[in-house]
């Protein structure tokens, strides 16, 4: 796909489609007002006769004849109220679904000036820019890789965006828009992955391939035996029942200056989750290749970094390991002395998240790191309490868990804070080693992240469940790449500082 910025007259620009933004109430647009003028007031007349109506993602398709457009798309952004940067993203959604599969092989997108209401993150055209950029690179996704049957192609391969001006700032916006979708897309594929294919040495393989493909990028991966003499032993616990060995997946970006501490991000990588002796419910176990999204969006975060090339400093760890039942599995009741040296009562094998993460939270110490974000589909209890529409976020530091929500709020990736408060440590009791791996039915996406908590005192630390927004189930199921907007806000605002 082309994607360009252009910063010339819409009625001299040439495309096979024209897409203007109309309000059902309010003002318009200066871009819709020149396009109705240049249309001889069709849209006007429409709109009076009813047969559009501006209200939010409705789209209309209306062919033309003899104008520099062949066909107009109309989409509806509701009233000036409720004009929201969420509600906005939904017209934007709309019109790429009306445009990737139709007619068209090119389009002229005039939206950037569409005012919105209450959303200062989404004011300025720039920030426009870029959701455009990245709702057109996730909305034109499709996986078709195992199809015997191909989808046909889509004609539309050129998509102009117009801007008042085409400068260094407006490509950089739309430029970073377009990475953080193309970001959101390796994670989804990576998440839609079979597991007989997508496992530990597998992953270790595609971080190679990024480090290959991308001269800022260094991979390093650790096998059984480094992670043994490392005395990772509760990571290994978890994949010793697998014929898939466990990997510890190291990749580093070095964009800023040598001194500056890294951002670090550790991922949860269980490229599929039986649950181990702690057996799963058959129903719906599929989904479980999904318990790798953490990973799957770090990968995600750093290819975006490649991309963009900003200044900042930041290693990915991935925590990989497949959990299986076989005779060599971990069972209720084990102990595992941690790289901490701390000791694990394993009550429940499929808590088994929090065993891989506890071990990669005390390798990346040897980073001095700025700050730690690890991502984990952690808890069933985080869906519970929060849906699929927001991910659980943890932290030791306020400032932190406070610009991470902030991150969220601007890319339209929103977390929210549960707390992690001492008298939740008890419930980790173990009468037999330092702590046991669940703490009960109660609060159990905040007694996992207790857990974790025990292994980050030394730095600055959150952590992201994304049980409930990492995929998408039914009809509609599918990775969906977050938290992969946040990360990009929340790095991006840090870069060269």
């Amino acid at each position: 796909m082309n994607f360009s910025l252009n910063s010339n007259a819409i009625a001299s620009t040439k495309a096979d489609c024209l897409v203007v933004a109309l309000p059902e109430q309010g003002d318009w647009p200066a871009s819709t007002t020149g396009a109705d003028s240049a249309l001889g007031g069709l849209i006007t007349k429409l709109q009076k006769a009813g047969d559009i109506n501006g209200k939010n993602a409705e789209t209309s398709l209306i062919p033309l004849n003899d104008q520099p457009w062949d066909r107009l798309l109309v989409v509806g952004t509701g009233k000036d109220t409720e004009r929201t940067g969420a509600n906005f993203r939904k017209a934007l959604a709309a019109m790429t679904s009306a445009l990737k599969d139709g007619p068209s092989k090119s389009v002229l997108i005039s939206l950037t000036d569409t005012a919105l209401t209450g959303d200062d993150s989404l004011s300025s055209e720039l920030a426009k820019l870029s959701l455009i950029g990245r709702t057109l690179e996730e909305q034109l996704y499709s996986f078709s890789e195992f199809k015997s049957e191909k989808p046909s192609a889509r004609k539309l391969n050129k998509v102009l965006v117009a801007t008042s001006d085409a400068g260094k700032a407006q490509k950089e916006a739309f430029n970073l828009g377009l990475a953080t979708g193309r970001g959101m897309n390796l994670a989804r594929d990576l998440g839609n992955m079979p597991p007989n294919i997508c496992h530990p040495s597998w992953l270790a393989e595609r971080a190679n391939k990024l480090a290959t493909e991308h001269d800022c990028i260094k991979t390093e991966v650790l096998d059984e035996k480094q992670m043994k003499k490392l005395g990772m032993n509760s990571l290994l616990a978890v994949g010793q029942g697998s014929a898939q060995p466990p990997r510890l997946i190291i990749m580093e970006y070095r964009g800023g200056n040598a001194k500056d501490k890294p951002y670090v991000l550790v991922g949860k990588g269980i490229t599929f989750d039986t649950g181990g002796i702690s057996l799963k419910p058959g129903a719906g176990m599929d989904e479980m290749k999904y318990d790798m999204g953490g990973s799957a969006a770090v990968f995600g975060a750093m290819q975006v970094l490649a991309e963009t090339k900003p200044k900042i400093n930041v290693v990915a760890v991935i925590a990989a390991a497949e959990n299986m039942p076989d005779g060599n599995a971990s069972r209720p009741g084990d102990i595992v002395t941690t790289m901490s040296g701390q000791t694990v009562e394993i009550l429940n094998t499929d808590a088994e998240g929090r065993l891989v993460l506890c071990d990669a939270l005390t390798y990346v110490k040897k980073f001095d790191p700025e700050v730690v974000i690890d991502l984990a589909t952690l808890t069933g209890a985080c869906i519970i309490a929060l849906g699929h529409e927001t991910t659980g976020l943890m932290a030791n530091n306020d400032d932190l868990a406070n610009e991470l929500l902030a991150a969220g709020e601007r890319a339209n990736d929103k977390a929210w804070r549960l707390p992690i408060w001492e008298e939740y440590q008890t419930l980790l009791d173990s009468n037999f080693a330092d702590m046991a791996n669940i703490g009960g039915r109660t609060a159990g996406t905040i007694t996992a992240a207790c857990f974790l908590a025990r292994f980050t005192k030394e730095y600055r630390w959150a952590h992201l469940d994304i049980a409930g927004t990492a995929w998408h189930s039914g009809k509609a199921k599918g990775s969906s790449g977050r938290p992969v907007p946040l990360l990009v806000d929340y790095l991006m605002s840090h870069a060269g500082k």
